[in-house]
């Protein structure tokens, strides 16, 4: 019995051993181990590529106007105000000097035309668009306002030696709350600086105060994108892109804090929407907008107040605007030339003119004041058609000086001029 089990132990130890000699046979026929194979996984930035395509299509704007120096009760190199604490005798013309007032920022939008906000070349004399290359060289090109709309803060420039290439217009409206906006602009003159952040909220009511060509305050409402992407000083006018390099927005203005608590926030920038700003856009690239305004014809010298007897007239008595009355003072009505009586049977009466009326522009020219008004008609002949624009708000014939005037509106009218015989001057019966 014990030697059986001997010889079973054996022949497994003899088993054993066999296995052990086969794996060792066979792992020395087996080539050489090689070391680890390793993949590098590269991650990119998913904006590079659309900030590469439109960064060199974003320019700066500088805005240049008019400034006039030292001159009579000046002081002597100062800026000119009136009598001042200078040589109040001295009887020197003032130097005028041009000067950059401003700058901002551009997109361009097509051969020559850029995109800008209205608030960046508002009250210019000359606008140039600034070209900056990667070396940091700048280059300066002349451009003219071609087209603006002030209540949307939005303007397009002409500057037909501008060789940049044009930007793509995205759809605004397919945009979704979180979506990435990388914001190019040139913020303290540092050009096409980039930021980036996401959309923070779509269709934020945001009111302005502004004063139309009229001079009267009104108070605008634009629908923005909110984004936390950073705008600073200089950024407006500037491009807010998507990721795929498409333009989706104008940066126009940011929040730094509030005025009735006192505190301070961060990263709440706004937007013009583009699709807000296409219709002006396509009417320019269209060419249904002029680059060059008309040649003005020259006009002759308006005829004396005794020359004017049997001249056309309008048929009203008129006056200029109490500029020392509230209404006046706080811009609730425009400048202009207020009708305060309508002659039975006149022009005026027939084309629904009105007392209480405030006569502010005739084909076109900015009416301000009753001596403009009357040069105006005097340089026409009986049978001219005159289209004039007009205000109206109920009351304001009885308005006091010290009560605030009602809401009212603009409209036009054409008047046909005639000869009314009568012996009152132009300057208080036009």
């Amino acid at each position: 019995m014990r030697n059986q089990f001997r010889r079973f132990v054996g022949c497994i130890a003899l088993s054993l051993s066999c296995i052990m000699i086969a794996s060792a046979l066979s792992l020395a026929s087996l080539p050489p181990a090689r070391a680890e194979e390793t993949t590098t996984i590269i991650y990119t930035s998913p904006f590079t590529a659309a900030i590469a395509q439109v960064r060199d299509s974003v320019v700066g704007v500088s805005n240049y106007q008019k400034v006039s120096y030292g001159g009579y009760g000046g002081y002597g190199g100062g800026y000119y105000f009136g009598w001042g604490y200078g040589d109040r005798g001295s009887s020197q013309e003032p130097e005028i000097r041009e000067e950059l007032a401003s700058t901002g920022s551009g997109v361009v939008i097509g051969e020559g035309f850029i995109l800008t906000n209205y608030h960046v070349v508002e009250d210019a004399d000359t606008l140039k668009v600034t070209v900056t290359d990667d070396a940091g060289e700048t280059i300066e090109y002349p451009a003219t306002l071609a087209a603006w709309n002030e209540n949307l803060d939005a303007a397009i420039l002409y500057a037909p030696d501008c060789p940049l290439p044009p930007v793509t217009l995205g759809d605004s409206d397919t945009l979704l709350v979180g979506d990435w906006a990388i914001c190019i602009g040139n913020p303290l003159g540092f050009a096409k600086t980039t930021t980036v952040g996401v959309i923070s909220a779509l269709g934020r009511g945001i009111e302005s105060e502004t004063y139309d060509r009229y001079g009267r305050r009104e108070t605008i409402t634009n629908t923005m994108i909110q984004t936390d992407a950073a705008i600073n000083s200089g950024n407006s006018g500037g491009g807010m892109f998507s990721v795929t390099g498409e333009l989706m927005g104008i940066p126009t203005l940011k929040y730094t804090g509030s005025y009735y608590t006192g505190g301070s926030v961060e990263g709440i920038g706004m937007c013009i929407p583009i699709n807000a700003v296409k219709p002006m856009i396509n009417s320019v690239l269209s060419g249904e907008v002029p680059l060059t305004p008309p040649e003005e014809e020259p006009q002759e010298p308006a005829p004396a107040a005794a020359d004017l007897l049997g001249r056309p007239r309008l048929g009203v008595s008129i006056a200029n605007v109490n500029s020392s009355s509230r209404a006046a003072r706080l811009k609730q009505i425009p400048d202009g030339v207020f009708i305060t009586a309508v002659d039975a049977g006149s022009p005026a009466e027939k084309a629904g003119l009105l007392p209480g009326d405030i006569i502010v522009d005739i084909d076109g020219t900015v009416i301000t004041d009753v001596e403009q008004l009357t040069a105006i008609v005097g340089q026409h002949e009986a049978g001219d058609v005159l289209r004039i624009k007009v205000y109206r708000a109920e009351g304001l014939l009885d308005l006091k000086a010290n009560q605030d005037a009602p809401d009212g509106e603009y409209f036009d009218v054409e008047v046909t001029l005639e000869i009314i015989q009568s012996d009152t001057g132009l300057v208080s019966n036009e």
